[in-house]
């Protein structure tokens, strides 16, 4: 980490000593402004080497949080951490036609525990684009499938400190393979993109785990009133105050055939593999400060969810199977302090009714942006009903502070 810092405080000296030296010689022959590199600043940190033959982006992004929360029959607890902390690397090689993009977290919470026989899991996306034309996205490698639109969107482009219950049980994440987009995105036209994704279906950093099934997943896009201001749909909020009506709606749909893990992509390991189908739809709508946005997600199993260790019928792991909804409200003033709320509507599979519970989630909060979603304090007051098979009930609530930060 040291090392890290070093490298990025001399990356910063040097971005400032370039730009005293082109404002010097910007009147003169074009000899001495070919021999220095090119910078940029408006996604991160930019370098292009003189005759163009690569490109560097850096970027961080810093989420740090403390929470208040009390638990039912349990006593109240602070919980302060560094929430996320990732370094990303983009840019081109030999041609813009030829992208990558590198993203490193450090956080706690993002690695997870290290676990005896299992990979550290500080990659987050390894991939490779290729890019013919503006309306061709073809990659290779580790990355985001296209699947529900919050799971999508980077989590610093969320309006609360944290995505839904559905999103953590149902998303479909990343994961390894090939993807191909189709993008037909224009300002004040109908609009489409189709999305398909060919995945080992395991996640992401895994390997020695080889197995004879893969992951198809496909996406729907369509804006009828045309595309979003500044790709408004990758960020959740009008922090733009679209000056027009925008909507989205999308659908995708993704079969995991013979996955390994509780929730496909992510969880524990189950005792046996299962099939499983993902049905994710999403809208959003955004109109001068005021946002709305809606999804479902589903998963079902070829078989019975719960799997049963051979060597010892107690010990059992099960697919989350079920359904839920979300539903988000808010209305950024003038002066960016924005109003969230947002409801969420969580039901478990008849195959483990009696092993989790049904859940109701209520959200409010305030978010300030100091610089978009660059830079932003956020605070949430969050409500959870959970409702067991036997007929009891539970309820635990949280506050949070966060701050977030990056470029």
């Amino acid at each position: 980490m040291k090392n890290i810092l070093a490298i990025l405080t001399l990356l910063l000296a040097l971005t400032t000593t370039a730009q005293v030296t082109i404002e010097q010689t910007k009147h003169d022959n074009d000899i001495k402004l070919s021999a220095l590199p090119y910078y940029s600043f408006g996604k991160g940190i930019g370098m292009t080497s003189p005759d163009s033959i690569f490109q560097l982006n850096i970027r961080f992004r810093m989420q740090n949080r403390v929470t208040y929360l009390e638990n039912e029959d349990e006593n109240g607890a602070y919980d302060g951490q560094i929430r996320r902390l990732r370094l990303r690397f983009d840019g081109y090689v030999g041609n813009p036609k030829f992208l990558y993009a590198i993203q490193l977290s450090f956080a706690p919470g993002d690695v997870g525990e290290i676990k005896e026989g299992e990979n550290i899991n500080i990659i987050r996306d390894a991939v490779i684009f290729y890019r013919p034309n503006k309306h061709w996205n073809i990659s290779f490698g580790q990355t985001k499938l296209p699947g529900n639109r919050q799971r999508v969107n980077s989590s610093g482009g969320l309006q609360l400190t944290d995505r839904t219950i559905n999103n953590a049980k149902f998303t479909i994440d990343r994961d390894f393979g090939f993807q191909v987009h189709h993008m037909n995105e224009y300002n004040n036209e109908f609009s489409y993109n189709f999305k398909t994704a060919l995945s080992g279906g395991e996640g992401r950093n895994q390997t020695g785990k080889t197995d004879d099934g893969i992951a198809v997943t496909g996406k729907v896009e369509l804006f009828p009133f045309g595309a979003f201001a500044k790709d408004g749909t990758y960020f959740e909020g009008d922090v733009i105050r679209e000056k027009k009506p925008k909507l989205m709606v999308s659908g995708a749909f993704q079969q995991n055939n013979h996955a390994r893990r509780t929730q496909g992509q992510l969880g524990d390991d189950l005792f046996e593999k299962r099939t499983m189908k993902s049905v994710l739809l999403d809208a959003m709508f955004k109109y001068n400060g005021w946002a709305a946005m809606m999804s479902y997600m589903s998963r079902t199993t070829n078989q019975n969810a719960v799997t049963v260790n051979p060597e010892d019928s107690t010990q059992s792991k099960y697919v989350f199977v079920g359904n839920g909804f979300d539903y988000q409200a808010s209305y950024n003033t003038k002066s960016n302090y924005e109003f969230i709320a947002r409801y969420s509507i969580q039901n478990v599979g008849e195959d483990i009714q009696t092993l989790a519970p049904n859940t109701r989630e209520y959200s409010i909060g305030v978010t300030k942006y100091i610089w978009e979603h660059a830079f932003k304090l956020q605070a949430e007051l969050n409500y959870d009903t959970l409702k067991y098979y036997d007929g009891s009930t539970k309820n635990n609530w949280y506050l949070r502070f966060q701050v977030e930060i990056g470029i």
